[in-house]
């Protein structure tokens, strides 16, 4: 057993002071609040030298961190373009109706102005890299044992991103989504897909669309929501709005179709406080936001749907209308359906 001795409390306080002034001389540049993130840090890595931590567990901290840093270092240079995560088998031939797919999806959202994020390997990652310009793509590759190269495609550009975890790689196939696209594939696609809609079912990641899609003739996907339906569904272990986080893709226009309508009013959202704030791209009418609040009243706590501008705290989008409300924090699957709602609505003047 490790006895390693708790620093006290004087000294923790002047650690905390040092590493303070450290950052301020360092970069006086930076904000302070900031500056405070960056002071967390380096506390946390303090006290794990104070606790019972072995080497393998230190060296996964600072390899998860270095890893995290690098991808934001490259996906923070393309903030304002939007992206679509792509998911499927590596092990797809390239004659595969599922490939074939894949590539048109992909050359199709390119046409709008879409980037595409997909792991580094061959099968449906390839072919998600086939579809664009190599100016459009970002390969977020995972290091195994029997998986050491990227695609042809994507070697050796900038835009590829190296893990040795699974979690920090899904976390930024997750983190830059504007929309999922999932094709078929075995335990890693469906892993991929699940913890995706739990972290959309369950308000830990933003609402963007997730369609299912295949190749022509094929039948994966309607075999997989019907043990859904009849499993899941059925026994009540999700709720019925749940399967609205989902669409089953009938081809590869009918998925960039549903994704770009997704897009077509709805621009982003964000809590301000308890506050849920929905921005949007064009304003609605007082009367499109009475029938929003006779239908979709069960996901206000207290209050209603209200037409406004940035609200206090908020830092961007600050000229686009809003509509907000105090949000029960639950029905994502209806929240859903409310933003569908609205990118339903037809454009009026009020």
């Amino acid at each position: 057993m490790d006895h390693t001795p708790i620093r006290p409390d004087f000294q923790r306080e002047g650690l905390r002071r040092q590493v303070e002034a450290f950052l301020s001389d360092l970069a006086p540049e930076i904000p302070a609040d900031r500056r405070r993130h960056a002071e967390d840090v380096m506390r946390i890595a303090i006290r794990l030298l104070d606790d019972p931590t072995d080497e393998g567990q230190l060296r996964l901290v600072t390899r998860a961190i270095r890893e995290l840093r690098h991808s934001w270092a490259v996906f923070n240079q393309y903030r304002t373009d939007q992206k679509v995560t792509i998911y499927g088998s590596a092990r797809t031939p390239e004659d595969h109706p599922d490939y074939i797919a894949a590539r048109d999806f992909s050359e199709l959202m390119s046409r709008h102005d879409w980037m595409t994020i997909t792991g580094a390997g061959d099968g449906i990652m390839k072919a998600g890299h086939e579809g664009p310009s190599r100016e459009s793509i970002f390969g977020l590759r995972i290091k195994l044992p029997f998986e050491t190269a990227a695609n042809d495609v994507i070697e050796g550009d900038p835009k590829l991103v190296s893990f040795k975890y699974f979690f920090t790689r899904k976390l930024m196939f997750m983190a830059h989504a504007d929309a999922i696209a999932v094709f078929p594939g075995g335990f890693g696609t469906m892993d991929e897909l699940f913890e995706c809609l739990t972290l959309i079912q369950t308000g830990k990641s933003n609402i963007v669309p997730v369609v299912l899609l295949e190749g022509e003739g094929r039948t994966y996907w309607e075999d997989w929501w019907t043990f859904i339906s009849n499993h899941l569904g059925d026994n009540g272990w999700i709720s019925d709005e749940d399967l609205s986080l989902l669409h089953n893709a009938s081809s590869p226009e009918d998925a960039c179709n549903h994704i770009r309508q997704f897009y077509r009013r709805y621009h982003s959202a964000r809590y301000v406080g308890a506050t849920y704030v929905i921005r949007l791209k064009t304003p609605l009418t007082q009367s499109q936001v009475t029938t929003l609040n006779e239908t979709y009243g069960d996901l206000v706590d207290g209050g209603t749907m209200k037409l406004c501008g940035a609200l206090q705290g908020e830092t961007d989008h600050l000229d686009l209308p809003r509509l907000a409300f105090v949000h029960t924090r639950r029905g994502w699957g209806r929240m859903r359906e409310l933003i569908d709602a609205i990118n339903e609505l037809p454009e009026e003047t009020a």
